[in-house]
């Protein structure tokens, strides 16, 4: 269903951009059947992008990959620009109702919303790539936690999220993403899901550098929703083989002096199609209410639970900020929170942006980060 959906949506945005940018700014039959053939062309190329990689491997898809998924990101700014411009389409249309239909003059305005789009949606484009594909900014936020010791004020939390590696982010990419980590001198790091998109044996040497993060506590993971739809049971293993530890609907203390405070991790709640849900009783139970709770749980809508159970802060990825503007507006649909930090009853709750990202490299609104959250 999801795969018609998305087809459908496909076939409709290219059938608008011809409409746009082919039929209504050209006057012979032979250019409007070129750029019908490019439009088609560009259609496949977006399809093998999106499909090709799961059938053919990401080495051999990844030729594909970079110009179809440019392309989709091209196709939706050519799409919001048209769409905006056709407001003073509307009103000039409005006000001539009834006259005689200029030709020169409606030929004149299709083309020149044509260059406008055209010129618009690839320079926005441009503009995400540097942001996705640059280094990203490392954020540094403090948060009040209730009955936190005073041992542990200061203490730090490396959070890093939807690391994304597959056909276009690879091991350079979580290489820097180690490195920069590390510069904070973290007291613990917390990978918040979606590593990669790809099985072990595709991208387990990308992964290979998350062995050489550093910090006094270790890192922690929990799974993300791509985890489980790249084999997430050989990606534990993998990450544990690294020396991560994995929080599958569990808690562990950590501890400074006699002073210590709760971790807890909860799975994806795509796990549930996985027989791998998340339990926050599991998480939870038989814990000392006097104690704070931290939680790892990939999607920001986990946090209802959260809160309902008391704990304290939720560090969350999974939204990438929207990625791509304006579609945080959607995202608000979906989820509680978006991105940086808010309060859901007692809970704070933290999502960051990100390190990566999913389908085109492009971000827009929406800068890739590693956070660094202090404890107050």
């Amino acid at each position: 269903m999801f795969f018609l959906i998305a087809l459908a949506v496909l076939v409709l945005l290219h059938l608008y951009l011809w409409k746009r940018l082919v039929r209504d700014v050209s006057r012979t039959r032979r250019w409007r059947l070129v750029g019908a053939l490019a439009l088609v062309a560009m259609a496949l190329l977006t399809v093998s992008a999106l499909a090709l990689p799961r059938v053919i491997g990401i080495d051999a898809a990844r030729w594909l990959v970079w110009p179809g998924y440019l392309w989709i990101a091209v196709m939706f700014y050519l799409f919001v620009a048209l769409l905006v411009l056709e407001v003073p389409r509307l009103v000039l249309r409005l006000r001539d109702r009834g006259k005689p239909v200029d030709e020169s003059r409606r030929l004149f305005l299709a083309r020149g919303a044509a260059v406008v789009a055209g010129v618009a949606a690839p320079t926005v484009v441009g503009v995400g790539m540097v942001s996705a594909l640059g280094a990203p900014e490392v954020k540094r936020i403090a948060v009040p936690i209730r009955r936190l010791d005073p041992a542990f004020a200061g203490f730090r939390i490396a959070v890093v999220s939807d690391i994304h590696l597959g056909p276009i982010l690879g091991r350079a990419h979580t290489e820097r993403l180690v490195r920069m980590i590390n510069e904070t001198q973290p007291d613990m790091v917390a990978m918040v899901g979606d590593l990669a998109d790809g099985t072990v044996a595709e991208l387990g040497r990308a992964a290979e550098p998350l062995r050489d993060l550093v910090s006094r506590e270790g890192t922690f993971f929990v799974t993300g929703n791509h985890e489980y739809y790249s084999g997430h049971q050989q990606w534990i293993t993998e990450l544990d083989r690294l020396g991560l530890h994995y929080l599958r609907n569990e808690r562990t203390q950590i501890t400074r002096g006699g002073a210590s405070f709760d971790l807890a991790g909860v799975t994806d709640v795509t796990g549930e199609s996985f027989d791998d849900g998340p339990d926050f009783g599991a998480a939870l139970r038989d814990r000392d209410p006097a104690k704070p709770v931290v939680l790892l749980a990939h999607q920001p809508v986990q946090v209802e639970s959260a809160a309902r159970d008391g704990v304290d802060l939720q560090l969350s990825g999974h939204t990438h900020g929207g990625q791509i503007y304006p579609f945080h507006h959607i995202v608000e649909l979906q989820q509680p929170g978006v991105s940086g930090l808010s309060k859901v009853d007692d809970t704070w709750l933290y999502v960051t942006n990100g390190a990566g990202f999913w389908g085109p490299p492009v971000r827009v609104g929406a800068p890739p980060d590693i956070t660094v959250i202090e404890l107050r």
